[in-house]
């Protein structure tokens, strides 16, 4: 969404309901996916004080 809004201002708070809406149908549509850059293991390793694994 920041991409699409860099070259204005949207001051009015159901235009940018509006908008939003429209970009998440669209991106819905085009069945966008994100790459994500890390596993799930190396997060856990990386984060491993902020969420520590329970034991059972």
């Amino acid at each position: 969404m920041k991409s699409q809004c860099l070259d204005r201002r949207i001051d009015d708070k159901h235009r940018m309901i509006a908008e939003i809406n429209a970009w998440q149908q669209q991106r819905n549509a085009q069945r966008a996916q994100i790459q994500w850059m890390f596993t799930t293991e190396k997060a856990r390793e990386k984060l491993h004080k902020a969420y520590p694994v329970k034991e059972s």
